[in-house]
């Protein structure tokens, strides 16, 4: 994420703070990334110089039709200040934001097959009790993990796979002195 992008993803949550919008501009801008993802021919379009700003932002404009105007003005600045391509990183300073305010924290966890619903749970009721915060959980499916779990919490990494004990046995062994 760029400094301007955190910058303007930090403004935005400030705003939304203040009129108690957090959780509505949070679902905005998440559906208008993932929209802008979606089709990134449109985005390309909204970044064409010779097509006038006020044209661009009219489009913006029909597109999300419906949102809140909050979410709707930070699009059209965007755009305006030919920044639109930051979009995703301003998405990710605003999460920051909120779920720091909200007491969430992020984790990825990585196996070699999907974990069951019993053991997903159990990871999470484990983790919420070491952290204290609500944990919201993404998994990752690895084949070369070979067994056991990476995990991916607050910028650390907790790595329990098979993979990565071999690594450090082959160390180990690496290192004996006969």
């Amino acid at each position: 994420m760029t400094e301007l992008a955190k910058r303007y993803g930090s403004s935005l949550y400030g705003l939304a703070a203040e009129e108690s919008l957090t959780d509505t501009i949070l679902q905005e801008l998440t559906l208008a990334e993932s929209s802008c993802k979606q089709e990134p021919e449109y985005l390309r379009l909204l970044q064409i110089p010779s097509i006038p700003k006020r044209e661009r932002c009219g489009l913006l404009d029909q597109a999300f039709e419906g949102l809140h105007p909050y979410a709707v003005n930070f699009l059209k600045i965007l755009c305006e200040e030919d920044l639109l391509g930051e979009l995703s990183g301003c998405l990710a300073a605003y999460k920051e934001r909120y779920n720091a305010d909200h007491g969430i924290l992020e984790a990825v966890v990585t196996s070699a097959v999907p974990l069951s619903a019993n053991a997903r749970d159990k990871l999470i009721a484990k983790l919420q009790d070491k952290t204290g915060k609500t944990i919201q959980l993404t998994e990752k499916v690895d084949s070369s993990v070979l067994g056991g779990l990476r995990l991916d919490l607050a910028g650390e990494r907790l790595d329990g796979t098979v993979q990565r004990r071999l690594e450090l046995l082959r160390d180990d062994i690496a290192n004996v002195v006969l």
